[in-house]
């Protein structure tokens, strides 16, 4: 054997070599991925992120600011050409001020308000400096999954307005 040959041979052993050892520091399993979330933790996740967009509004609003989010919408040129564009979304306030200038809020699962308890959808505040730490408060909630019942409620009555 000539002496190129046989370091060509030695240094392909020691790659094999060095990268065993190399994996031998992970650990190796036969676990597999998750078709898909949990629905009650999809929608957790659904509402948490709603809820951030208007956390996100009501600092906007208190710096005197405007607020959007972007999206992405596929148009199609003159030319035939497809090609994705970004565009603001607007995000709608979920508060109002009441006759007695109080703040009200609804936190909404799509169209539908959901309800913290029978018949009462609505939080009252005495000002608007409450609102984000109310809206934070909310959120922590909902990612704790103490809201999962009334979210799953919302949830059921927003299908059903599909089925007409």
């Amino acid at each position: 054997m000539s002496a190129a040959a046989n370091e060509s041979k030695n240094s392909t052993t020691n790659a094999t070599s060095n990268s065993t050892s190399t994996l031998q520091a992970l650990k190796i399993t036969a676990s597999k991925r998750a078709v898909g979330n949990n629905p009650q933790v999809h929608r957790r996740l659904k509402l948490s992120r709603k809820i951030w967009e208007q956390i996100e509004l009501a600092r906007a609003q208190a710096a005197g600011q405007q607020f959007t989010m972007k999206k992405f919408r596929t148009v199609t040129d003159p030319d035939g050409v497809r090609k994705s564009v970004e565009i603001p979304r607007r995000v709608r306030a979920w508060w109002w001020t009441t006759e007695t200038n109080k703040v009200a809020l609804n936190i909404r699962y799509g169209a539908r308000a959901v309800e913290f308890s029978k018949g009462k959808s609505s939080v009252e505040m005495a000002t608007a400096a409450d609102l984000i730490p109310t809206l934070e408060l909310i959120k922590r909630a909902v990612e704790a999954g103490e809201l999962d019942a009334q979210i799953e409620a919302a949830s059921v009555k927003l299908r059903e307005g599909f089925k007409k």
